[in-house]
């Protein structure tokens, strides 16, 4: 791994440990985690590792791979009340949130390598989960996986200002090879569904636009406020008590009471709840036929999740867009979409490994036919399903 090769060369000598945390994929319930809706959800053999050792001064002494020449440095005791505005902020807000229910006595020197270009696999999630991992190893801190994915979410929402539902870390702690996370995010409560034995076989394809995205960046937070508001004017129809507009969540309003007022909703948050119940009720059937190993079925759920990314939720961009439209008449694939929140990044797509090479062929001359400028940046990954982080 280059990043231990990094590690040796700046320090002389060889890391004590390298830690990993998995990127993951999210094929059904897109978009609706902070909404509090359920999920579908599988690690995969991609992601982020972190070679380091204890610095008993408490200074937190990070380089990344990704991106060459810049150095974050910090005091564990002393970190930065707001976020600082560059890609170490993550791990800012990872020691700040970390160090308010436990002391911190040591920090940790170290090298970060993203196997993946950045955008879509919750890669932001993965570099706080990964940094936690080893801060907690080296400070003999052990959390439990929930205290792992709030205290990752936490320090997304609260320092680096990205207003995410727990999707991502849920996935990158609690999945394991070769099951299907099936979790309710307004309880926690879930479900790891083994793969059938007669399901079809199958392999997680990523395909890169080679755009990269930052959420904090993006429409994300906005398309959070419309579902809220949408929620929030639906109770208001209806006569139902509300709270706080910060505390709305559609998972709040029943469906029949969408389908009686959604015409006296604006446009845009009509389309956002018209996403928000039909995703919920696609991560549903998901389920159930990844339970009866029917992975045809569960593909065609996948592409209309898609579908209803681009029109009902309009996250996306034209090269996104493009990538979703080639998949779905592509032989092979059995179901694909957006990955993450859609705002640049990637595509995912389960595929019958028999046509890998004519997908990762055709997919390339197909997208690069309509964008040339992409060519050395576009990129394709053929990954496996993988356990979560080992905490």
């Amino acid at each position: 791994m280059e990043c231990v090769k990094i590690y040796e060369s700046l320090y002389r000598k060889s890391p004590s440990g390298v830690a990993f945390c998995p990127y993951r994929i999210s094929p059904l319930g897109a978009h609706i985690d902070h909404q509090f809706g359920k999920i579908n959800g599988l690690a995969i053999d991609k992601g982020i590792h972190f070679a380091y050792s204890k610095k008993e001064s408490g200074i937190c002494e990070v380089q990344s791979v990704n991106f060459p020449g810049k150095r974050a440095q910090f005091h564990v005791s002393s970190v930065p009340e707001t976020k600082q505005n560059d890609w170490a902020d993550h791990l800012r807000g990872a020691a700040l949130i970390l160090g308010q229910s436990y002391k911190l006595r040591y920090g940790v020197a170290g090298v970060l390598e993203g196997s993946l270009p950045i955008g879509g696999l919750s890669s932001s999630a993965a570099v706080i989960i990964v940094f936690l991992s080893a801060l907690c190893r080296v400070n003999d801190i052990r959390l439990s996986e929930w205290e792992m994915i709030m205290t990752a979410k936490a320090a997304e929402n609260q320092y680096v200002g990205v207003n995410c539902g727990k999707l991502d870390q849920s996935c990158e702690v609690l999945c394991r090879k070769g099951q299907l996370l099936y979790l309710d995010t307004r309880d926690d409560s879930y479900e790891l569904i083994p793969t059938a034995p007669h399901m079809q076989d199958y392999k997680i394809a990523i395909f890169f636009s080679g755009l990269e995205r930052s959420l904090a960046n993006s429409k994300y937070n906005a398309r959070q406020d419309e579902c809220k508001a949408a929620a929030f004017a639906l109770k208001a129809f209806a006569g139902m008590d509300y709270e706080k507009f910060v505390d709305t969540r559609l998972r709040d309003v029943p469906e029949e009471i969408y389908r009686r007022y959604e015409g006296s909703l604006p446009e845009n948050w009509r389309k956002r709840a018209e996403h928000y119940y039909t995703e919920y009720a696609r991560a549903e059937a998901g389920a159930q036929a990844w339970r009866k190993g029917d992975l045809r079925e569960y593909g065609r759920l996948v592409f209309e999740s898609g579908y209803s990314s681009v029109h009902n939720y309009e996250s996306g961009c034209p090269e996104l867009i493009k990538l979703y439209e080639i998949m779905c008449h592509m032989d092979g694939i059995y179901g694909g979409r957006f990955s993450g929140a859609g705002f640049k990044g990637c595509c995912m797509a389960l595929i019958d490994p028999k046509f890998a090479e004519s997908i990762e062929r055709k997919v390339e001359e197909e997208y690069l036919k309509e964008f040339p400028a992409l060519k050395g940046r576009y990129q394709f990954a053929l990954c496996e399903s993988a356990d979560g982080v080992v905490m």
